[in-house]
């Protein structure tokens, strides 16, 4: 039976002290928030930097920068910042789904999976560098999964504490020097240019199972950061050519031929991967509609039926008449020639739903509905994801299908099913098959 130690000092209100795992720049432990009453992780700076108080500071100063980050979509919660016995700590929420390093020991991973992790990581990302924080140490092993599978960005700021930023600290890149950015690797300061070359370089490898300059030397690999050319991605696995110069952009040597932003660069991959679909993507599509997609595709299918049988009435007539050709031909065509019905106009579409309130958009809409499902306030989600759904709706963005997604559940847990499966079908539409919406689903059966 293990037995919880306190290895650390922290403040008594932490019990239950066990420690989860150890690295370059500090440790971090379980612990038990007695009077939050929840379980919280604590990472701690390492011992060997507690004597240096330049150090220190910036350890305090990075974990306060992050706690402003906590109300980001996507992004760990800081629950508070501290020191104890000359050692300063940062207090976050625990996640249990692993990190996306794990997921990467089996390989490439799915694209819907990738696509919709990018999305999640370049929120928070994009957050952050709106609030004036660099990340500086984006990689698959601080993208931590919740219970849900969605990614949450952790650890803004420590590698800077500890001097990450450069090579100049014998064996302080070795483990991150693969995502390193080119100006990181010559020693230069870290911008918001920076993380987003390291989201491009997790995309990569989570795409084809190894970084774009992956090296047995982690020197090695830096350098190649700063001189190597990229290579094609589409020769790294099968992937499009499409993809191609969407990487090239995203990792571009100079800053500002980069992406301007972490979504502009995701929602450059899902263009290129929809440009190389072409035609052939929706049919796979139309086999993951709705239902009631499905049943409005009926009609056109048994028209196209009757047109066919039409025709084939018509040929045979051409075949069987023994008369001249060209009076036949005549004959035939007028007989099989008739003066179609009026079809009424379509009728008016509905008004579009009411527009969101200002100074919200879509995106802050579902992260407010989400937060609130967790918090299993089902109606107060519903009002809140049909707003984020009227505003995003027809967007076709993986915001679209999260706030659909979120509309759905909370519908489902209120028992009005018929609603809810029209919004968890959209869903699925959007972003492929997940589990949660299988679960969402089980909630009407």
């Amino acid at each position: 039976m293990f037995v919880a130690v306190r290895t650390v000092a922290l403040p008594p209100r932490y019990e239950d002290v066990q420690h989860l795992a150890g690295g370059g720049m500090g440790d971090v432990y379980r612990a038990t928030d007695t009077a939050l009453g929840r379980s919280v992780a604590v990472k701690v700076l390492a011992e060997r930097y507690a004597a240096d108080e330049e150090i220190r500071r910036r350890f305090r100063n990075e974990g306060l920068a992050a706690a402003r980050l906590s109300g980001a979509p996507f992004t760990v919660t800081i629950f508070d910042v501290g020191e104890a016995e000359g050692r300063p700590f940062i207090v976050m929420e625990v996640l249990e789904g692993g990190s996306l390093e794990d997921r990467l020991r089996g390989g490439a991973q799915p694209t819907g999976d990738v696509l919709r992790w990018l999305g999640q990581a370049a929120a928070a990302l994009d957050a952050a560098h709106a609030a004036g924080v660099v990340h500086r140490d984006v990689k698959p092993g601080n993208l931590l999964l919740d219970e849900q599978a969605a990614v949450h960005v952790g650890d803004f700021g420590v590698a800077s504490a500890v001097g990450l930023d450069s090579l100049t600290l014998t064996g302080t890149v070795v483990g991150t020097a693969g995502y390193l950015s080119p100006e990181q690797a010559r020693g230069e300061r870290a911008t918001p240019a920076s993380d987003r070359y390291a989201l491009a370089v997790v995309a990569w490898e989570l795409l084809t199972g190894r970084r774009p300059f992956q090296s047995e030397s982690a020197t090695a690999e830096a350098v190649a950061h700063v001189n190597a050319p990229v290579s094609a991605i589409s020769e790294a696995g099968d992937l499009p050519r499409e993809l191609d110069p969407v990487f090239q952009r995203a990792l571009a040597k100079n800053p500002a031929g980069r992406y301007a932003t972490a979504r502009d660069f995701v929602a450059a991959l899902r263009t290129a991967l929809a440009d190389a679909a072409g035609a052939t993507r929706r049919m796979p599509e139309l086999q993951g509609q709705s239902p009631s997609r499905a049943r409005r595709l009926v009609p056109v299918a048994l028209a196209l039926a009757l047109i066919a049988v039409a025709g084939g009435f018509a040929v045979g007539a051409l075949l069987r008449d023994d008369g001249p050709p060209a009076q036949t031909v005549v004959r035939t065509v007028t007989t099989q020639t008739t003066t179609p019905e009026p079809v009424p106009p379509p009728a008016a579409p509905p008004p579009p739903p009411p527009p969101p309130a200002s100074g919200v958009n879509g995106v802050q809409l579902t992260d407010q509905a989400t937060g609130l499902l967790r918090q299993r306030r089902w109606q107060e989600a519903e009002a809140v994801a049909r707003r984020a759904v009227a505003a995003l709706r027809g967007s076709g963005e993986l915001y679209e299908a999260y706030a659909e997604y979120d509309l759905g559940r909370a519908l489902a847990e209120q028992g009005k099913c018929d609603e809810a499966i029209e919004h968890l079908d959209r869903s699925e539409a959007i972003q492929g098959h997940r589990g949660q919406i299988d679960d969402a689903r089980s909630k009407c059966q």
